[in-house]
């Protein structure tokens, strides 16, 4: 078999392992999902998980570096706009992402895996700055523009994390509004 192929069978089943694994954790608490509960329910066999996995926790770590990848993903590729409703149509976005992902609601809310979640987005932050910065020219505003960025990011992180806390209590809607008068209101002005 070829690599691609390799490759494709790999990737597939890593997602099946993914899914199966939120899945779960819409039934049920992160400690009590076991190996067997995902080989049983993603019909695979027990060595094929541990050819991804060694355990649970390993498959948690990944997970929660594919959920860090993806929210980063929206919040970057978002387009300079300084139209209110567009601005509230993405923001609405990501709080959907955020409450309907069991595996981010849990990781934010939790309070030990909250801090942890935390510190890997600042690291996150911190290497996005670094790119941004070192990928440019290097020029003052592109340094700038990488750190008004990350402070969006970092403020969105931060009301997530506290909506997330607060069991996403205040409506989509209101936590949207928040953030875009927030972006509207001062960090727009640094983007333009």
């Amino acid at each position: 078999m070829d690599n691609q192929n390799q490759d494709e069978r790999y990737s597939v089943v890593e997602s099946a392992i993914f899914d199966t694994f939120l899945l779960l954790l819409k039934e049920k608490d992160i400690k009590k999902i076991t190996v067997t509960d995902i080989i049983k329910k993603a019909g695979i066999v027990r060595s094929t998980f541990y050819n991804h996995y060694d355990n649970i926790p390993d498959l948690a770590a990944a997970m929660e570096e594919k959920t860090l990848d993806e929210l980063f993903s929206i919040m970057t590729n978002f387009s300079l706009t300084d139209n209110n409703e567009i601005c509230k149509q993405y923001f609405i976005a990501i709080c959907n992402y955020t409450k309907d992902n069991p595996f981010i609601s849990n990781l934010i809310s939790n309070t030990k895996h909250s801090d942890d979640f935390f510190t890997k987005s600042l690291q996150m932050l911190h290497r996005f700055v670094t790119d941004v910065s070192t990928s440019k020219d290097n020029n003052s505003y592109d340094t700038e523009y990488s750190y008004v960025v990350a402070a969006a990011i970092g403020s969105t992180i931060g009301v997530l994390h506290k909506w997330a806390r607060e069991q996403f209590k205040v409506p989509v809607e209101s936590i949207a509004e928040l953030l875009t008068r927030t972006y509207m209101s001062g960090i727009i002005q640094f983007m333009r």
